[in-house]
């Protein structure tokens, strides 16, 4: 949505959206809430133990519930996890309630950034390149049906202030910020 007072980032697994997401935050004075990570703070437990616990459909609930709430605020810069797209409703309220970024990267990107990160449930799998290229599959249209703006991948090995900086310019162009 353009105008927004909000600054919603989507993408895949690895796409830097907590990294970019806290320089973005930074340079528009905006908070920053990744939704993964509230989840954590709300429930007292990671990710992977709600996976463990109450399997994929049960996180999805939860983090359907924790992006409405979040969601629902005015000003913030909001890191959605990698496949809240999936849910319909979740696709309507990022794009009805803020103005969405999508952060893309390609598989020998995530493959690289995500290679001693044991920590995400989806990617335990013994070929985690096969299971990238399957999420891509399933993830990229959903990405690419809301997104206001697309923030294509940099050259190869580009830190997160030059990934930023890209993404700052970009939304100085197309953003019109709304005042909280």
């Amino acid at each position: 949505m353009n105008p927004s007072c909000n600054l919603f980032l989507i993408g895949p697994t690895g796409a830097g959206k907590t990294s970019i997401g806290r320089q973005l935050a930074a340079r528009y004075g905006m908070p920053l809430i990744d939704l993964d990570q509230e989840i954590e703070r709300v429930t007292g437990v990671s990710i992977a133990t709600i996976f463990d616990i109450e399997g994929e459909a049960g996180f999805r609930r939860r983090e359907r519930a924790m992006l409405e709430e979040c969601s629902g605020q005015r000003g913030v810069l909001l890191a959605s996890g990698a496949g809240a797209v999936l849910d319909p409703a979740n696709r309507r309220i990022l794009a009805e309630r803020g103005y969405v970024v999508w952060l893309q990267a390609t598989v020998p990107a995530q493959l690289q950034r995500l290679a001693l990160d044991t920590s995400r449930p989806l990617l335990a799998d013994a070929n985690r390149h096969q299971k990238l290229e399957a999420m891509a599959a399933a993830r990229t249209s959903l990405y690419a049906e809301i997104a206001d703006l697309v923030v294509a991948p940099g050259p190869d090995n580009e830190g997160v202030a030059a990934a930023s900086e890209r993404c700052i310019a970009l939304l100085e162009r197309h953003w019109n910020r709304q005042a909280a």
